[in-house]
């Protein structure tokens, strides 16, 4: 098969399985939307504040994926096995951070103004969430190794299949019924748990029983912690954890200022982000394909076939881009009123959307960008990139037009300006990205001649 049928194939593959995750998050949206406006809100900062967190561990342990790659591309696979007892350790220590912020998120409620009236509902939801995180890590790690070795669909099945799971225990446990009290925006929490450690524990029984894993010897005794190589894995893994962190902090912040605007508002927000996340998926997905397949062939000492895979990548993710953002522009009525049947949400969310499309855009760009350069171990530039234009740019742009007025601009109390402005960092973001990675594939060509 060529490289872009490989590519396709592996990110489709992805896909399905992401687009199942994130039906989790649909599925909560919807049944706390259809439980009440005040579980839709508690919901949409109550995630805010697990995405972030979860998101930046996840990044760290999801960096791995082109040291592995290298490592099945330079057919090394006792090496591979080694490296990904090593990232238990790594997993540990992330366990241990993101259970302490979500058992005690009362300083970040706190610092962004959430009404008490949502505090407990969060608070509770949050709590719930901290005991699911292991699983969900220790999970990634799975994920990422299946990445790697290029089959995600063992994954894939294992994450639609959760689907059967997850969505009836989500109406059920917020609702209530058959001896179960209604539980709200909890009630998702705890479907969430079930789900979670139910695909940990089927993630495990594939390791023991599948022959794909056996000539990495996954299995054998846990070997002491390794400084030299736990210190690479935090050199390539933290500033890719931080860059997504501030990535996706840049709008779940959003969530937490805009909630001081009302239940409307937040509501409006939480459909906003929840869209925002599903068209995230696809580029998502084919930079883990494109990434997986340039750091297999850096690890066989192709450069050529590595940097023809990485503008075939680029190619793909404008192009899907482009699709979804004119599709999205076309249909964004429709799309706003699948999420709710409350006439205000569902103007608000649909005027709105416009804002996610341009968003998105720029977003697929900058998306499979990252991914490559993390293949070719430049990951503190884009951290700072980031930091400066996501952070600076989109969130704090947006906070001063909407509350303090910015350039004769606002204040208009709106996510409008949150969106608006991030849409535009992102866009600048992405043509920095473009560039770096531009003169990346150059500069390694040129060693490698």
């Amino acid at each position: 098969m060529s490289e872009p049928g490989v590519i396709l194939r592996h990110a489709i593959t992805v896909l399905a399985g992401q687009l199942a995750i994130m039906a989790f998050g649909v599925t909560d949206t919807v049944v706390a939307g259809r439980y009440s406006e005040g579980a839709l809100a508690a919901l949409s900062i109550g995630s805010a504040v697990f995405i972030s967190v979860y998101v930046a561990l996840m990044g760290v342990l999801q960096a791995l994926l082109p040291v592995w790659a290298e490592q099945r591309g330079a057919a090394k696979s006792s090496q591979l096995g080694q490296s990904v007892r090593q990232s238990l350790y790594l997993c540990a220590a992330a366990c241990v951070i993101g259970m302490s912020i979500l058992l005690s998120p009362d300083a970040i409620l706190r610092w962004t103004d959430v009404p008490e009236s949502l505090r407990g509902e969060v608070h509770a939801y949050l709590g719930i969430l901290a005991f699911a995180l292991p699983a969900a890590l220790l999970f990634r790690i799975y994920s990422t190794l299946n990445q790697a070795l290029g089959h995600p669909q063992l994954v894939t099945w294992l994450q639609v299949a959760s689907l059967a799971i997850k969505i009836p225990l989500s109406v059920w446990f917020t609702f209530g019924g058959a001896g179960v009290a209604a539980q709200g925006a909890a009630g998702c929490a705890w479907a969430t748990l079930v789900v979670n450690y139910t695909l940990l524990f089927c993630g495990l029984y594939m390791l023991r029983t599948q022959r794909m894993y056996q000539p990495l010897a996954l299995w054998r005794r846990l070997e002491r912690p390794d400084r030299a190589q736990l210190g690479r894995f935090l050199r390539l893994g933290v500033p890719a954890g931080l860059s997504i962190l501030v990535e996706v902090t840049s709008f779940t912040l959003m969530a937490l200022f805009i909630a001081r605007q009302g239940t409307l508002s937040a509501a409006a927000h939480q459909i906003l982000a929840n869209v925002a996340a599903v068209l995230y998926m696809v580029p998502l997905s084919l930079a883990i394909a494109t990434s997986a397949r340039v750091s297999f062939w850096r690890g066989a000492g192709d450069e050529a076939s590595a940097r023809s895979i990485a503008i075939i990548g680029y190619r793909l993710a404008a192009s899907m881009g482009a699709v979804l953002t004119l599709a999205l522009l076309l249909a964004r009525d429709h799309v706003a009123g699948l999420y709710s049947t409350n006439a205000q949400v569902v103007a608000l969310t649909g005027a709105l959307l416009a804002w996610v499309a341009a968003y998105h855009m720029a977003d697929s760009i900058q998306t499979l960008c990252i991914f490559v350069l993390r293949s070719y171990r430049i990951t503190f530039m884009p951290f700072l990139v980031y930091g400066v234009m996501l952070w600076g740019g989109g969130l704090a742009g947006g906070y001063l037009i909407a509350y303090r007025g910015l350039f004769g601009l606002g204040p208009h109390a709106s996510p409008a300006p949150f969106w608006a402005a991030s849409a535009a960092a992102l866009a600048v973001t992405a043509l920095i990205f473009s560039v770096l990675l531009a003169r990346a594939l150059r500069r390694f060509q040129m060693q490698a001649r």
